[in-house]
């Protein structure tokens, strides 16, 4: 059935279009009405401006391009399935809660602050985000080319695999399980304590006591930059290319580095024998 088509309309009132269903809406504006779309399916948005708040919530099968969501239009998208957007500017804070089958492509968010919480199945390619507590409670993602400036993100994820990111983020990765960080750049205090199978390969760190109290933490072909107090806890299999500042307290494993500035494994806590350290350069 083809589409029913709402061009260069402007929507007011609340639940101005609930329950739409087959609708192709173009160049239209959402403003003083809470819910415009809310139980709707199989909507196709173009170059639409949503001004108001929930626009999107117990919807299916969504696409959406070319749109912008103001600030206003917070908590815009819950409890939603099947949703692509490309080529969107978000403004809005609490986007994507409880969402399955989420696909963001060249979207920015500016105020990312608790975006994208207890989703599943999300795909996300060249997204920029600016927020704390991005992605808590998630899983099943598959991340490139992202770029984020927020704390405490991917708080309890599972199932992760970021490839080609750039993080800026305090506390990244605490309570997560099977994370795995390809090619890319991650700088924040306290990263990934109490998780479980983080992998970083060919990754680049910058970390104040990072990478403690880990169960199973692996790490080839990585860089340590300024990263102290490092392993506390954890049981490692580390291949450091450069120089650690320092290693305190590792619980198990292996650590090979280059040089290691400070060691201090302290008998009271930990059993030293039960990590293996190689270092090329002796210090």
């Amino acid at each position: 059935m083809e589409k029913q088509t709402i061009r260069q309309e402007v929507l007011s009132g609340e639940r101005a279009l609930f329950h739409g269903h087959n609708l192709r809406i173009c160049d239209s504006t959402f403003e003083n009405g809470e819910s415009p779309l809310k139980e709707s399916s199989d909507i196709e948005l173009h170059g639409c401006l949503f001004k108001w708040k929930y626009p999107l919530w117990y919807s299916r099968k969504i696409a959406v391009k070319d749109c912008v969501f103001f600030e206003m239009a917070r908590a815009g998208i819950w409890y939603t399935e099947n949703i692509s957007v490309e080529d969107t500017m978000i403004e809005a804070p609490k986007e994507f809660r409880r969402c399955r089958d989420v696909r963001l492509k060249n979207v920015s968010f500016s105020n990312a602050a608790e975006t994208l919480w207890h989703c599943r199945e999300v795909a996300i390619d060249h997204v920029t985000a600016r927020g704390d507590y991005f992605a808590m409670n998630s899983e099943n993602m598959q991340i490139r080319y992202f770029s984020l400036y927020g704390n405490y993100s991917f708080d309890g994820g599972r199932n992760i695999e970021i490839r080609n990111s750039r993080l800026l983020s305090k506390d990244a990765f605490w309570n997560s399980e099977n994370i795995a960080v390809y090619d890319s750049f991650i700088s924040g205090e306290y990263l990934g304590w109490n998780a479980k199978n983080l992998t970083l390969i060919n990754c680049t760190v910058e970390s104040l006591q990072g990478l403690c109290y880990i169960d199973n933490l692996v790490m080839k072909n990585c860089k340590l930059i300024n990263t102290t107090l490092a392993f506390e806890y954890s049981s490692v299999d580390a291949e450091i290319t450069n120089k650690v500042d320092s290693v305190l307290n590792p619980s198990s494993g292996t650590i090979k580095a280059e040089s290691i500035g400070e060691l201090i494994l302290e008998k009271d806590r930990i059993d030293p024998s039960k990590t293996k350290i190689i270092c090329r350069d002796a210090e």
